[in-house]
């Protein structure tokens, strides 16, 4: 059976566009298009459709107040059309926080061309979207209550200022990593993180993670030093790796070609942790569909590091981990909710051997 789509978009041209778009591919089915969520309410009872795509920006009722009561009544997969501007990334990263499994950034220039350009990928989208696992919603983030879940300060300095901590994620990512960083100590291990996202939106993520969390988030700019207690974020034009500097680590942005069809590629950074970090990295892989990031994931295990993964349970999309557990590089296959307590018990009874100086 086809995967049932619905379409939620104010703008005829958008969904004749999105219509013809899905309907080339074999396993999916348009089984409605409505323009506004007044619209679509009805059509979700009468079509019961198995993914929403749903336009962030519309008249009568906006997508955000559309899918926050959706999640809350009737939990279904969407995937947001979002615009490549920075209220189109604050508002998207919204919904991912109100429950939209994933979303498509829609091109500021020849919409329709730039849609079909990325054919591939909004039905690989709609496919992971259908078989995601829906989480429960953040309705309200509370920062002043996020000092009761942080984890105690690590009590060795070396494993502090000697280990790094290298994360990557996708699908599902910018909710499961705010929930690792959420709960790490000012003087964690610096953090570098590949997470899949255009080039407007991952200057907000970051943002949106340094007033959330005790550490330090940025994006990463060429040369920054990753020091204890910050974290950087791959810029969404660019492929983040880390690099030793004398004494330090440092940030190194490169616009080398796609891999795995990303830039940024998790491998890419996975592959230089493995080459400059070595036995000093903890690396981390998260949600995400697809398989970036785990060769570079075997990698680091090769040379050294000490990998986690997140389980399948608490994946949006059991992709990119299950991949990495499948090619041999994780030692540890950990729940969401309890990583930062296993990577910090890690650098608490193990981060002080072996350092290399």
């Amino acid at each position: 059976m086809p995967i049932k789509v619905l379409i939620v978009d104010d703008s005829a041209l958008i969904r004749s566009v999105l219509k013809e778009i899905i309907e080339s591919h074999k396993d999916l089915k348009v089984v409605g298009a409505a323009p506004d969520p007044l619209v679509a309410r009805e059509m979700i009872k009468a079509l019961n459709p198995d993914v929403i795509t749903l336009d962030v920006e519309m008249p009568r009722m906006d997508g955000i107040g559309f899918l926050e009561k959706l999640m809350r009544l009737r939990p279904m997969p969407v995937v947001m059309i979002s615009s490549l501007t920075e209220k189109g990334s604050d508002i998207t990263l919204r919904a991912l926080e109100l429950g939209a499994v994933d979303f498509i950034a829609k091109p500021k220039l020849d919409i329709s061309r730039g849609l079909k350009e990325y054919s591939q990928e909004i039905a690989e989208k709609i496919r992971a979207a259908a078989k995601a696992h829906l989480k429960k919603p953040a309705l309200q983030i509370q920062p002043s209550l996020t000092a009761d879940a942080v984890l105690p300060s690590l009590s060795n300095r070396i494993a502090s200022t000697e280990k790094l901590i290298i994360v990557g994620a996708s699908t599902g990512g910018t909710e499961a990593i705010k929930d690792f960083l959420i709960k790490l100590p000012p003087d964690c291990p610096g953090i570098a993180i590949t997470q899949h996202m255009p080039e407007a939106f991952t200057k907000s993520f970051a943002q949106r993670l340094d007033s959330l969390c005790k550490i330090s988030v940025k994006e990463a700019e060429n040369g920054d030093r990753i020091l204890p207690g910050h974290a950087f974020i791959a810029p969404g034009h660019s492929h983040l790796l880390v690099k030793r500097s004398g004494a330090n680590y440092v940030c190194e942005l490169s616009d080398g070609p796609l891999v795995n069809r990303h830039r940024p590629s998790v491998d890419v950074l996975f592959r230089s942790a493995a080459n400059h970090v070595g036995k000093n990295a903890i690396g981390v892989i998260l949600t995400g569909m697809g398989k970036d990031g785990a060769v570079g994931m075997l990698e680091m295990k090769q040379a050294g590091a000490h990998n986690f993964a997140q389980d399948e349970a608490s994946c949006v999309v059991f992709g990119m981990p299950k991949e990495a557990i499948a090619t041999g590089g994780v030692d540890e296959i950990v729940p969401l909710q309890d990583m930062a307590t296993r990577v910090m018990a890690y650098l608490m009874t193990m981060g002080a051997r072996a350092f290399r100086v």
